[in-house]
């Protein structure tokens, strides 16, 4: 599950970084997305098991009700789903694999655990940054990252992906 905000004015956004790995994904995949209901989904395989690649379309602070739902309709537990999105706390580039844990600040990941009701969440996390204040979160995780910046990010959806795949391969054995 690939977190962020539906929109082109949100794509390349510092929170959408977990919908630049999904889409990642799918390239790998060779899987191409479709609109169903509240997300975009992409059915691919993975060293012969299923892998539903999901972008869901609701904003990231309401993302939970819609990833029940989708988690429901595919028949999908909380154990089979990877959650993969920004971290302000981790520096620009960091990957990190946490296998559960509270939502730490981020409201789209808070959403997801009350709507689950479980904060058991398999989550590959990449950092953006902090920003210099508290007062400048907002702007900064909706602001598309800068020139130079692009080469980090990019490997760092790149080391997220690789990730995500070790996740589900270590499931499936």
């Amino acid at each position: 599950m690939g977190l962020g905000n539906p929109g082109a004015e949100y794509a390349g956004t510092r929170h959408n970084v977990g919908q630049r790995v999904v889409d990642g994904l799918a390239a790998t995949l060779h899987a191409r997305f479709a609109r169903r209901g509240e997300a975009l989904i992409a059915r691919g395989q993975w060293r012969g098991e299923p892998l539903y690649l999901v972008k869901p379309q609701t904003f990231m602070n309401v993302t939970g009700p819609a990833l029940a739902r989708i988690a429901r309709r595919l028949r999908l537990g909380s154990a089979d789903l990877i959650l993969v999105y920004d971290d302000i706390d981790l520096a620009l580039g960091a990957v990190r694999v946490r296998m559960k844990g509270t939502h730490g600040g981020h409201n789209g990941v808070r959403s997801i655990i009350e709507s689950l009701q479980t904060d058991e969440l398999r989550r590959v996390k990449i950092g953006i940054g902090r920003p210099a204040t508290r007062a400048e979160v907002t702007d900064h995780v909706l602001t598309r990252f800068d020139p130079e910046e692009l080469p980090v990010v990019e490997a760092a959806c790149a080391e997220a992906a690789e990730r995500v795949l070790k996740l589900v391969t270590e499931r499936a054995q």
